[in-house]
């Protein structure tokens, strides 16, 4: 094509402290669970995110904490990728938020308003921004987590 510049996808690597998977007791059948890790991995949008869920819960009841943690996990993913981040990873009772080379997009006045001394930023070719979550709570981490993509 002629004139268009296509950006490749952002490579994202997620490597959170959470317990995230289809268990086998709520869906047997493997078929079934690689297509529904096929729809998970394909959101990109909360729309896309609904629809999964909505069918989800359709065809096999009310989801595991262990789902629920990985439909959070792709909502994440979508999110960071937004914000071109290259890697999101729990470091203690932290989480480290890695930034593609010259695309940090964040607005550092609004972050130091909402976390203070919660938060800690690194410049060099990969900025990173640390956030202290203070917990090992699997829901608190995606929360806060969440929360901060979209500040």
């Amino acid at each position: 094509m002629k004139g268009i510049k296509v950006e490749p996808e952002l490579d994202l690597q997620i490597d959170l402290n959470v317990t995230s998977y289809i268990p086998d007791e709520y869906i047997p059948d493997a078929n079934q669970k690689i297509e529904i890790y096929q729809n998970i991995a394909l959101c990109q949008n909360e729309q896309h995110i609904q629809n999964v869920i909505d069918e989800i819960i359709d065809r096999f009841g009310n989801m595991p904490k262990e789902l629920e943690n990985l439909i959070a996990i792709a909502r994440i993913k979508y999110l960071a990728k937004a914000l071109n981040i290259s890697k999101i990873a729990s470091k203690q009772k932290a989480v480290v938020f890695t930034f593609e080379p010259n695309k940090f997009e964040l607005d550092l006045n609004k972050l130091v308003k909402t976390y203070g001394n919660k938060i800690k930023f690194s410049a060099g070719i990969k900025p990173m921004i640390t956030l202290q979550i203070g917990t090992n709570n699997e829901r608190q981490i995606l929360n806060d987590v969440t929360e901060f993509l979209t500040v």
